[in-house]
């Protein structure tokens, strides 16, 4: 349970001077936010501009892309028609117009590569090709629906 504060033996036109006080801090902090955010704003959109993250790129915001990441993967290695090493798809995603706010969006690739086996085939140490045609949908889980008769 929390200690009664010091103030607890203040008079009415104390307490209300002390919160007319704090009101007054809370305004100045909420303007100088509102400056801060407004420079913060101008920022994102030059580094958009510049083709950047912009929006605030950092922990928890996420790259919205038109395509996922599989079916960016697979149009690239189609186009490039001969296997490609991990860091040539890297280039060739990114220069297709893939964002990542990832750390490690080599790793990521090289997992989803692993993963999609029905899209792609690894050829080499490292190398991928996508087999044409590849991408069947997954199989279905679980219990098949009731039907009712």
């Amino acid at each position: 349970m929390a200690r009664p504060s010091s103030q607890a033996s203040l008079s009415l036109s104390q307490l209300e001077h002390l919160l007319q006080k704090r009101r007054q801090q809370i305004a100045a902090l909420d303007k100088e936010r509102a400056s801060i955010q407004r420079q913060l704003d101008s920022v994102d959109a030059k580094l958009r501009r510049l083709g950047g993250p912009g929006g605030g790129g950092g922990a928890g915001s996420r790259a919205r892309n038109t395509k996922g990441l599989v079916h960016t993967l697979s149009d690239v290695m189609i186009a490039a028609g001969k296997p490609l090493g991990v860091g040539e798809i890297l280039e060739l995603v990114s220069d297709a117009g893939y964002h990542s706010t990832s750390a490690n969006f080599r790793g990521i690739i090289n997992q989803t590569l692993i993963k999609e086996r029905s899209r792609f085939r690894n050829t080499d140490r490292g190398v991928y090709e996508a087999i044409p045609g590849g991408g069947r949908p997954p199989a279905r889980r679980g219990r098949k629906p009731k039907i009712k008769a």
